[in-house]
């Protein structure tokens, strides 16, 4: 997925790749991000792709823009990671992210990828050009909690991924979804099982987890529905919903943003965590509503 951005990469990112006079791959040797470290960057000359100037598309043989990476996992267990990379103009500026995730990385291992700039995000003036690239975020989580591959079924025959997410004015609100893509029926009977977790993965505490809206908003559908006995046949699917405020109300307490979710479906379920960065500010709470079948 690309997104059209202004400069938002993090402060400890390293930016890479001068613009190069051809379209070969220029060498990088920027310090690796969390274990991730662009290895070459390639950046067409001015005048070869759309990137260069505003005009009609010169066709999918043009030259694309484009950084070779690798991800070295220095830990003792398998990770999965996602990189959030920046595609950056002269001026340090973000003309476009795009995220890549790496799956199953083993202890000790290296594994090496491309991300390219995708064709519609080339469209830009000749100063925004892009000259460079730039891992922004790295966040990782144990391969065996990591949420399955698009199209992939765990062998609990559960698979939990995030919906869409929405804010306003300070509310923030997602779904959990919960597919049945297995060979048998699946109970649930109450709210999913949160543990918030840092950048570290160690639990966070001082956050309260409440069942309902627990009078953040009225404007929700859906939270302060009452808990109803569910069985997700093969091929159903459930949703429950977080809320949350990044309000900072306090001048004592600091503002609380959490990187990680662990959920599991229900008692016992196997867990998957999820990459969320809630920014709760210091309200110290998240609601949560009941698993519940999707409106029809």
């Amino acid at each position: 997925m690309v997104l059209l951005s202004a400069a938002c990469g993090s402060e400890h990112a390293d930016s890479l790749g001068a613009a190069s006079p051809t379209a070969s791959p220029s060498s990088a040797t920027a310090r690796a991000v969390d274990g991730v470290r662009i290895t070459s960057v390639t950046i067409p000359p001015v005048g070869s792709t759309p990137n260069s100037a505003p005009g009609p598309s010169a066709g999918a043989a043009d030259p694309e823009i484009s950084a070779t990476y690798e991800v070295t996992n220095s830990d003792t267990e398998a990770f999965t990671y996602t990189i959030l990379f920046m595609f950056t103009t002269d001026t340090g500026g973000a003309m476009s992210s795009q995220t890549e995730t790496v799956r199953s990385v083993g202890p000790g291992a290296t594994v090496r990828g491309t991300v390219r700039l995708a064709a519609s995000a080339r469209w830009v003036s000749p100063e925004d050009r892009v000259t460079g690239v730039k891992v922004a975020e790295v966040t990782r989580v144990p391969a065996s909690e990591a949420p399955p591959a698009p199209g992939e079924c765990p062998r609990s025959g559960i698979r939990l991924s995030l919906g869409d997410g929405t804010a306003a004015t300070g509310l923030r609100a997602v779904d959990l979804r919960l597919e049945n893509c297995g060979t048998r029926d699946y109970a649930l009977d109450g709210y999913p099982l949160l543990e918030l977790l840092d950048k570290d993965r160690s639990p966070v505490g001082g956050v309260q987890i409440v069942h309902g809206s627990g009078g953040a908003s009225t404007s929700v559908p859906g939270l302060d529905e009452p808990v109803r006995p569910l069985v997700l046949k093969p091929g159903d699917s459930a949703a429950s919903g977080l809320m949350w405020r990044n309000t900072n109300d306090s001048i004592v307490d600091l503002p609380v943003n959490v990187p990680y979710l662990r959920v599991r479906a229900r008692q016992g379920a196997d867990p998957v965590i999820v990459t969320l960065h809630l920014d709760l500010g210091t309200t110290g709470k998240l609601t949560v509503s009941p698993w519940a079948l999707p409106s029809r």
